[in-house]
């Protein structure tokens, strides 16, 4: 039970620091004004992001809100230029939802601190630590969360 302790603490603390300086960073562009972007259309747009291409009712229906309700956010994420919509060639009452590269440069703002920790991992870890801890997080992602389905 000690164990699973240890664990949960420093998974805890491992999460919150990526969760910390991501927010840093994004708080000290808004303050400079370079994001146009509140924080539920940053949480919004990484959804989206995250789920690959859905539709508007996709997105509505993954964070449980309703269509309306999510056509208004994400008509005001085209807006800000961070997606735009495609008309399905299948169905063409359907329309996917596409991130730009103005999201791509706001995205690089997370993606540059996890790059920094996975190189201190590498130098400061053996290959077989590293290995092992290339598999759990495999694990993780691909077999231990289930309640959350990406298909990006």
């Amino acid at each position: 039970m000690q164990m699973i302790e240890s664990l949960e603490t420093a998974f805890i603390g491992v999460y919150t620091k990526f969760k910390i300086q991501f927010y840093q960073r994004v708080l000290q562009r808004l303050s400079a004004r370079e994001a146009s972007l509140t924080t539920t259309e940053a949480y919004s747009v990484e959804i989206i992001h995250s789920l690959g291409t859905p539709t508007v009712s996709e997105f509505a229906k993954f964070v449980n809100i309703s269509v309306a309700n999510a056509t208004y956010k994400v008509q005001s994420l085209i807006k800000k230029g961070y997606l735009y919509k495609q008309r399905s060639e299948a169905d063409r009452r359907e329309s996917y939802l596409y991130t730009t590269e103005r999201y791509a440069e706001y995205q690089r703002l997370s993606d540059s601190y996890i790059n920094t920790i996975l190189r201190r991992i590498e130098q400061n870890c053996s290959p077989e630590d590293v290995a092992a801890f290339a598999r759990v997080i495999s694990t993780m992602n691909n077999e231990l969360m289930p309640e959350v389905e990406l298909h990006g």
